[in-house]
């Protein structure tokens, strides 16, 4: 959006951030409980509606309207009790997904050149 198409776009960055984070997170996790894993993959999509961005709806809210974010977890020889653990505590302890789910105040600033 507002590019040539060669880079990532903001709204990229921001899933980008949240499939990194979600997928470190769930690596550090599984470590600490003594999850053996063969592999975690995350993929993040969104729907995002361009039409306020672009100015021609004024009805379209501006920003992600749904973020979908999967996890693929191989670990075979885990139980469901050590998944649904596993599950939990990258959920919870993942910042970025956090700080989305629960916005902090962003305080404005702008200044004079």
């Amino acid at each position: 959006m507002g590019g040539d198409g060669t880079g990532a776009c903001s709204g990229d960055l921001l899933l980008g951030a949240i499939a990194a984070c979600a997928q470190i997170t769930c690596q550090m996790v599984a470590a600490a409980m003594g999850i053996p894993t063969e592999g975690i993959d995350v993929r993040v999509e969104g729907d995002l509606d361009l039409q306020e961005t672009l100015g021609i709806s004024k009805d379209a809210a501006v920003g992600f309207e749904n973020i979908r974010v999967t996890f693929s977890v191989r670990a075979p020889q885990a139980t469901k009790e050590q998944l649904s653990a596993l599950r939990e505590k990258t959920e919870q302890f993942c910042v970025v997904m956090q700080t989305l789910q629960h916005p902090p105040k962003i305080d404005h600033k702008w200044g004079e050149q």
